[in-house]
């Protein structure tokens, strides 16, 4: 019986490891190995010059900014929002209606906010109705962060929830028993043990933030640039594989770097805990 399981083990751990080795070790090999050589095939370090001018650099910090953007409001509506469904009757009911817009092609709901916030949309309706008249809000800085929003935050809300649910009630109880507020119960107790939660939200979030190009055409209007749209006009338009390769190359890093951070934030939470 042990020498089955052990096979059976054995079997998985490869079939396992050949998978990774296919489809994430090879294609980051393959983003790093294409980086090297410049947009007529020579091998060069002139992309990597190329990403550290102004405009690359510029770029970086814009997708940052936007990232950071994205998963600050996504944190502050997701964590209240999972909180009150922990403590709501019919929890599970809420829970999926607000996990079954994410069932939803990505396409589908950009398209539909193309009709929300267009010129005759019912937003600009309703602003036409209350007196304050027609605005601009598509392909804007707000209707980017807005729909990228209401696009992650079931992704923010789910570990939160998850984190939330698990925690003991008995140490709120002692908590509100021993004279604490309930900003001190939630401030020293509720979200120092979900910070867990808080956490993966935070990767899930912010990392595919790092690479959105279809909502910067579709609703920015290509007026916000992040490394995700470089790239894309790298491999589509320009036909430039080498310097795509070398912006994927950074964006990988950066998402490497956010995911150590967290992990770090995560791991002295859990040692002042």
């Amino acid at each position: 019986m042990n020498q089955t399981s052990q096979t059976a083990k054995t079997v998985y751990l490869t079939t396992y490891w050949i998978w990774i080795a296919l489809f994430v070790i090879a294609p980051l090999l393959l983003v790093v190995y294409y980086s090297f050589f410049d947009i007529e095939g020579n091998l060069s370090l002139e992309n990597y010059q190329m990403f550290f001018t102004s405009t690359y650099l510029t770029m970086t910090l814009s997708s940052f900014w936007y990232a950071f953007l994205i998963t600050s409001f996504s944190l502050l509506i997701g964590y209240p929002t999972a909180y009150l469904l922990t403590r709501t009757k019919h929890k599970q009911l809420w829970l999926l209606l607000i996990i079954l817009p994410s069932w939803i092609n990505l396409l589908l709901k950009a398209y539909a906010f193309l009709g929300i916030f267009g010129t005759y949309g019912i937003t600009n309706q309703f602003l036409e109705a209350i007196g304050i008249g027609t605005k601009q809000i598509l392909f804007t800085d707000f209707s980017f962060v807005f729909v990228s929003v209401y696009i992650f935050i079931p992704f923010m809300i789910l570990p939160i929830y998850n984190a939330i649910e698990k925690l003991p009630p008995s140490l709120v109880y002692a908590s509100r028993d021993l004279g604490a507020s309930n900003w001190t119960t939630f401030r020293r107790v509720i979200f120092p043990l979900t910070l867990d939660g808080v956490k993966s939200g935070i990767q899930i979030v912010f990392i595919p933030a790092l690479s959105l190009f279809m909502i910067t055409r579709l609703i920015a209007g290509n007026r916000v640039i992040t490394l995700g749209t470089a790239i894309e006009q790298q491999f589509l338009v320009t036909q430039n594989w080498g310097m795509g390769s070398t912006i994927a190359v950074f964006l990988i890093l950066a998402m490497i770097l956010v995911m150590v951070i967290t992990r770090d934030w995560g791991a002295k939470g859990a040692v002042r805990r």
